[in-house]
């Protein structure tokens, strides 16, 4: 069995044919971004982490481990499941592409989700 393929990239960075499906993942719409220019399939609000975790990771690479245990654990809330069991759906449809404003893509909850999404760590 192949790993879902799931990437992640800016919402603020140009659409392409090659992302698949693209799902925004972040509470807040981006700022300044249009809906007509982010070409999402979905807005997926449901996923992201919860007001406290984000404020109190701030983006912090010291606090990505911990960061994820919370957020996994956050992620096993009844609305927030069914939300990351129609992300895996979608990924096993074709290239699954999470968008976010985050400028730290390697430590957003994007990367986090698309970590759990395929199956990695």
């Amino acid at each position: 069995m192949t790993r879902p393929d799931v990437r992640i990239k800016r919402v603020y960075d140009d659409p392409a044919s090659s992302d698949g499906q693209r799902v925004l993942v972040d509470r807040i719409w981006p700022r300044g971004m249009s809906k007509e220019r982010a070409q999402l399939d979905e807005w997926c609000k449901e996923v992201p982490p919860s007001t406290d975790l984000r404020k109190w990771y701030d983006h912090d690479p010291d606090k990505w481990d911990e960061f994820t245990r919370r957020y996994r654990k956050e992620l096993k809330d009844a609305d927030r499941a069914a939300a990351l069991d129609g992300l895996r759906k979608r990924a096993k449809k074709g290239r699954l592409t999470l968008l976010t404003a985050s400028k730290a893509l390697d430590i957003s909850q994007a990367a986090a989700l698309r970590d759990l999404i395929a199956g990695v760590g």
